[in-house]
Formats: C-alpha cells, structure tokens, sequence
C-alpha cells in the first residue's frame, strides 16, 4: 500500500510504500536530509520532526527524551506507516550558503590569484579549443580542390597549422556552410595535446565567428559542485555559480558513496546526480547576464557555442562522473580503473552541451590523490616554482603535496568529516546561520557568535569550530587534552556526551534547542587536526626535510579557504611558521580546471606533472601512526614545535 508523506518547508509530496524510511521518500522529492553517516542510523544528523500522522521506528540514543516527545525522529530509521507529514528543520536540511570560489575578505591579503596577463605575457595562453576565420577563395575551373583541402590549406597558410584532421559531422555539413557566405568560415579547432596527435576540426560555421568562444570550468567536490563559464577570446570569467553535489544524501564522505554505488543500480544512480547537478550549473551558468567585456556583444550565450569543459575532482568523484565502477578504490591494494582520460565528447558523458564540446578530465595520482589535487597544483603554480612548497588542501579530506617545479611528493589523509560539520553535535557545512567566527571574554566567559549571512546560530562550521576550540584553548577554559577546566559560569554543564559549553541558549538560537560543544565534539576535531598534521609532518620528514626548510605554505579546499592561521596554528592544525609563508588560492581544483581551458600548454605540463608525483601511502609509513598519536593533543605533545604556544601556556 502506498502512502502521502508531505515534507515541509518544501510542501512537497510523494507516495511511497509502506516501510519506505522517510530519508528515501525525501531522496524521491529531491529533497535534502543531512547524512553524514549515509543513512546508517548513527550520525544524528537526519533529525525531522513529525507534525502529523505516525511513523514507525526512528528513535535513537541520539535524541533526547524532550526530542522524541516532541515528535522528532531520525529520518533513516523511522519507517513510513501511513499518511505523515514531516518537517526538516532547518539544521537538517541544505540550507542556502554563499558558494564562494575564493578565500574570504580577512584572507585577501595573502591571497594567491590566477594571474591572466602573465599567462598571456608568458605566451601561454592559448585555449585548447579555438575559433579561427578563414577567408577562402571560392573554387573556378583553375582550382577545384575538394572543399576540406581548401580548408586545411586555409588553416597552414592563415594561421601555419598543420597535422589537422576532419571529422565525419564536420564533413557533412562543409559544402553547405562554405557557400552561405562566399566562403568566409570559422573553423573549430581541437588543437593536440602534444604534438604527437592531429590538431581535430570539430566544427564549422558560417561566416566570422572568432570572437564567440565559451568554455566551462568544473570542479566535482564531494560536497559542493561549481562552475564558471568563460571567454576563450579573452580569458574573462563571465559567470560562476556552485550547488551541494546532491550526492550528499547518500553519504558526506567518498567511502559512503563508494558503498552506495556497489549496490544495485547505486553507479547509475551516482552518475545521474552528479551529470544532472552539472546540467543545472550549466543552465543557470548561460542564464546570468553577461558582465561588460571587451569585444563582446550582449547577445546571450547559446549551449551550442560552448565548445569544450575541463573537469577536476578527486578520484570517486572522477569516477561516479564517468560512470566508473569504484569499488576496488576502497579496498586495498587501492586501485582506481584509471588515472588517465582521453579527450572524450561531453554529450557522451550525459551533459546538455553540443556534439563538438569536448570534455577534458583532469587525471588523478591514486585512488585518494585525485584530480583535484592535481588541478590544484598547477593552479597554484608550485610545479613552476623553486620556493619549497607545502600545498594542502582540506575538505572532506586532506591531501598534502611538497616539493617544487624539480620534484614532487604526495599524499592523502583522512582527517573525517569534522571541518565540514560532520561528528560534531551541533556542526554543519558553511550555509546560513552556521557560526564561522567567534570571540570569548575571559573574565565573564560570555561568547561572541559571529554567524554566516548574520542569523541567529543554528549550528558551526568548519572555520567556526577551530576557532571555538582555540580560543576556549587559548582563554584556558579547554586543557591540552581537549577537556573542560572547571570555570566558573552557567554555560559549562554537565550534558549527554560530557560536559558541554553553550554558544548559544535556545532563546538566542535559530532553533529549538541551545548550540553546544561538548568534550565528544572536541576530540573528534583533535582527532582531524592531528590527521592532517600528522600527514603534512611525515611526508616533510619521508623526503628529508624539516618545517624550517618550508619557503611557502598554500592551502586550498572547501575549509583549507577559510582557516584562521592563529587559530590553526594555536591548536596544532599546522606548524608554526611565519604568517608571510602562507598563501590561499581558494577553490584551487577549479583554477586548475580554468587554466586548462585557458592554455593549452597547461594541458601538457598536467601529464608531466602527474608522473612526477610520487604518491606515498601513510598507513604503509612505519613513523605515521606514532606521529598521529603524539598530535592528538592541543597543539601537540612536542610543545617545542609551538613556540608562541608554550611561551603563554608557560606564563
């Protein structure tokens, strides 16, 4: 028998059979619940509440008893029974964010940006994909030369490009377009990666079209999707826009959704979401006005003249994208189907682009060293450069490269889904009403929340939660052990998973209940930071070196973007340098995928670059494990790695 199940804010309703737990009927809807744990019960993080009609199942040791009288549920364990409507609280569902592609305003100063002119001094710039007019002379008894002759000849003499080839639709369609107007033609060249392969003409037009070259930047993150349409003519970005990947609801992390997709119809299911996100980004992308931009018109940009995309993302995202099975990623040996990707056409990959798109895929290093990473490598520049760079990038998890334009080393760490609000009480991913800063007055210890968009708090960030954790740290009201000293305020009390201290009470909050941290919350962050420390110390040493060789730090990623240096220094985030090392590029995995639209040489120097990776695996290094143990204090057991640390904890 099926049911109405009537999901609110939305008012949205599917019939589904009894049984069904409420998180599929959402999943139907295309509604989001959020499920760190995938739908397995023991995140918390589904909580809905049950206005109107029963449920059967859903409760959980992760709700309180006030929670469960009030008609709250967990959306994975409670099973429809009849007609029920059902209310996502907000913290539940995906509330709006601000998807920003770059690092907030307090970390401009050392922002790393994508340098256009130089790529164009630096005789880079030259898209992989270009519009190039030729005006032909028409054919007379003296030279009647087939039609793609006279063509290729136009390409050697106009322009000196040789070794071309024709495909079969472009040949089709070549008597007509060459004699609408007198033999004036734009020819669309895939030019060859490097050299060893002919430069492809993809398609042709009628008349002069030079000047309306559009490609697609993509980067597939874990949990966010963002794209930006650009000027191949110019370089310009004409437009950016970014959505939660709705894989989100079948799991936070990649090992959820590599689970997920093992099941029947699970791949299927992955790759339409991600390639339908895509589609959306897509239309929304052509749909924002076009911002002023020399020697281009106001006419909107038509799908058809979009005629390539790059795509980054790690290697499951890559993956669930192409529709490859990642089942053996998971599993030790750890072994991806491929690392590479051929230049493939972007209609075989399901996206709403013309015949002739190409879709150009970043390769990726290991099953957890993606491309992404790669992406992120070259759009930072630290495979052109001979500062000693440590590159890490922090998101659903952390990858770590070192080295220079002579060497690189790499590797991958799973710090756990705590930086993007997953295993924390009260966390949640960077969106409306979520604390991202925050201050504490060491006498009264009253807080100062500071809340994306200015809303009341409804749960923490990321960025929130380190800087909570290091300023209680800091003020001495946490110990080096991540546990409460006894102070002396109403705010530090005795809750379900230890003592917990109130951020927020109830009557301050965005929702019906206070925002807490609480002694479970803070280990599991001591737990990630110590991953990613433990990761970015060990292959330092693996390859001979100390922080102190360190010229440079980049970080990148969803929450690498938005870490505050004194903050992630103070509790052991990362090693203490000076602040002047640092830089941020922001959503690095989508200026890589930029500069590959942009040039062609790029192209080139990413399969170099990914052979000169040497992927080190961390469980397999003997040291890793002892310096992971010795990181999970604040900041560390070797307090002598913290100078500015211990010189206050020792006043």
């Amino acid at each position: 028998m099926e049911h109405a199940v009537t999901f609110l804010p939305a008012n949205r309703t599917a019939r589904v059979p009894t049984g069904v737990s409420l998180i599929k009927a959402a999943r139907a809807l295309g509604l989001h619940i959020n499920s760190s744990c995938g739908g397995a019960g023991v995140c918390g993080k589904c909580r809905v509440k049950i206005e109107q009609g029963q449920v059967e199942g859903g409760s959980s040791e992760k709700l309180s008893a006030a929670d469960l009288a009030a008609g709250y549920r967990q959306a994975c364990t409670a099973l429809v029974a009849g007609e029920v409507t059902v209310r996502i609280p907000v913290e539940s569902g995906a509330s709006g964010g601000a998807f920003s592609t770059v690092a907030p305003e307090r970390q401009r100063a050392r922002m790393h940006l994508f340098d256009l002119e130089a790529l164009k001094q630096e005789g880079l710039f030259e898209p992989p994909v270009e519009k190039l007019c030729l005006e032909l002379t028409p054919p007379s008894p003296a030279d009647n030369r087939a039609d793609a002759g006279r063509m290729i000849q136009g390409l050697a003499e106009q322009y000196g490009l040789r070794q071309v080839a024709v495909n079969l639709p472009v040949l089709r369609r070549l008597g007509r377009v060459m004699r609408e107007n007198n033999f004036l033609i734009t020819v669309t060249v895939a030019r060859s990666v490097n050299g060893k392969f002919r430069n492809q003409i993809v398609n042709v037009q009628a008349g002069c079209w030079s000047g309306r070259n559009f490609g697609l930047a993509i980067d597939i993150g874990t949990t966010t999707i963002y794209g930006q349409l650009l000027d191949m003519h110019s370089g310009a970005i004409l437009a950016e826009e970014g959505d939660y990947n709705p894989q989100i609801s079948y799991g936070e992390d990649v090992i959820s959704r590599i689970v997920f997709a093992e099941k029947a119809e699970g791949l299927a299911t992955m790759n339409e979401l991600v390639v339908a996100a895509i589609n959306n980004l897509i239309r929304r992308l052509l749909a924002r006005p076009l911002p002023p931009s020399p020697g281009l018109s106001e006419t909107p940009i038509g799908r058809e003249e979009i005629n390539s995309v790059t795509v980054a993302g790690n290697t499951t995202m890559t993956h669930l994208f192409l529709g490859l099975a990642p089942d053996h990623i998971r599993r030790a040996p750890y072994v991806p189907v491929s690392t590479f990707f051929p230049p493939l056409r972007a209609t075989d990959l399901g996206l709403d682009l013309p015949p002739h798109a190409l879709a150009l895929v970043y390769p990726s290093v290991s099953s957890y060293v993606g491309g992404d990473i790669v992406a992120g490598v070259m759009g930072s520049g630290m495979y052109r450069t001979g500062l000693l760079t440590l590159y890490i990038d922090i998101g659903t998890n952390a990858e770590i490269v070192i080295g220079n334009r002579d060497w690189l080393v790499c590797a991958a760490c799973s710090a756990g889904p705590a930086f993007e609000g997953g295993g924390i009480t009260h966390g949640m991913r960077a969106a409306r009403g979520a604390i991202e800063d925050f201050s504490l007055n060491p006498e009264t210890w009253e807080p100062m929340n500071i809340t994306i968009g200015d809303r009341p708090p409804i749960g923490i960030c990321g960025s929130g939660l380190l800087i909570i954790v290091a300023a209680l740290f800091r003020h001495g009201a946490l110990n080096q052990a991540g546990r409460f000293n006894p102070i002396d305020t109403p705010r530090l009390r005795q809750g379900k998973n230890g003592m917990e201290f109130v951020l927020a009470w109830e009557a301050d909050a965005g929702v019906e209940h206070d925002i807490v941290i609480n002694e479970v919350d803070i280990d599991n962050f001591i737990r990630a930071k110590a991953a990613i420390f433990a990761g970015a110390k060990t292959l330092i040493e693996e390859v001979g070196l100390s922080v102190a060789d360190l010229e440079q730090i980049i970080l990148a990623g969803a929450f690498g973007s938005y870490i505050d240096l004194d903050a992630a220094m103070t509790v052991g985030l990362l090693p203490e340098v000076a602040p002047e090392k640092v830089l941020y590029v922001g959503n690095g995995s989508l200026m890589g995928a930029r500069m590959s639209e942009l040039s062609n040489h790029i192209r080139r120097d990413v399969v170099e670059v990914v052979r000169k990776l040497t992927s080190f695996e961390l469980s397999e290094v003997r040291h890793f494990k002892d310096q992971y143990v010795a990181s999970l204090f604040l900041p560390h057991t070797d307090i002598s790695l913290f100078p500015k640390v211990s010189r206050w904890l020792n006043r």
